[in-house]
């Protein structure tokens, strides 16, 4: 291994990091992935964590010039394939090797760009920022699991988008306390956090409910290679979202649900059976 190679090898590392760190349900779900997908995901996901720690969580005072900067970064790195920071330069490999359109990045970059400004959205703004937020996201991981077959990638493009949707619309309504409280935020359209109701509850959970059902019809005809991966995300995020519909609307607004660990355990059981059967 010569120090190109390692220098590489040690930013994917750092990205594998980043996806451990953050999230205990897609770092699981990403073991099942065969390899290359595996270190390709976890590329995407730990450049879009960094990406959107900054615009949540971090939020120093010039957010807005380090987000330009790192977008900045980001094109000019898939263009010279080299970046002193290692999540850039990681997942400008994965962008390069796996032919991930730019305007998925460009997408992905307006939505972090609004988290900066905006507080509440129109239901324009809200399909945008879902698109970017979520949806490219879902596009970038199938560019890596259709390994640029053109034809497969076309066919799957709705129901990535779905999956990538109905997964940020559960975070939002998981978070729903957290973004009003700490952020001001509330990203569905129409609803007042104040004056949430069961009304505008079930509404959402059909429309999530919709985006999830698009999407299973995809998931049993990816590749061997990722469909196991992608089906523990999705049995996880089905769970959760079984879990927010049980739960009290006026419980939303306090608390933040989860699904509980050895339930995560017995749905990871359950995909590693099925993916050492082919079932």
């Amino acid at each position: 291994m010569n120090n190109s190679e390692l220098y590489t090898k040690t930013s994917q590392q750092i990205n594998k990091l980043i996806t451990q760190q953050y999230s205990t349900s897609f770092s699981t779900a990403m073991r099942l992935l065969d390899e290359p997908d595996r270190t390709h995901l976890y590329n995407i996901y730990g450049f879009v964590r960094v990406a959107d720690e900054l615009v949540d969580t971090l939020r120093p005072n010039n957010s807005a010039i380090l987000l330009k900067d790192f977008e900045a970064d980001t094109f000019e790195t898939i263009r010279s394939q080299i970046s002193l920071n290692p999540v850039i330069h990681a997942f400008a490999i994965t962008v390069n090797t796996c032919n991930i359109s730019l305007d998925l990045i460009k997408a992905f970059f307006v939505s972090m760009h609004m988290d900066l400004s905006k507080k509440k959205y129109s239901d324009s703004q809200y399909q945008a920022y879902i698109y970017g937020s979520a949806e490219a996201v879902g596009l970038m991981c199938l560019c890596v699991f259709t390994e640029g077959k053109i034809s497969s990638y076309k066919k799957y493009t709705p129901a990535a988008q779905a999956l990538g949707s109905a997964f940020q619309k559960v975070n939002f309504l998981r978070d729903l306390r957290a973004d009003n409280s700490d952020l001001g935020r509330v990203y569905f359209p129409g609803v007042d956090f104040a004056h949430f109701n069961d009304k505008q509850k079930n509404t959402i959970i059909q429309d999530i409910s919709s985006d999830f059902k698009q999407a299973k019809i995809m998931i049993h005809q990816l590749p061997i290679a990722s469909r196991y991966g992608v089906l523990l995300a999705y049995l996880y995020y089905m769970a959760l979202l079984h879990k927010l519909t049980k739960t009290a609307t006026n419980r939303l607004k306090q608390d933040r649900i989860r699904v509980l660990s050895p339930h995560k355990l017995a749905l990871y059981i359950l995909v590693v059976i099925r993916k050492f059967f082919r079932i």
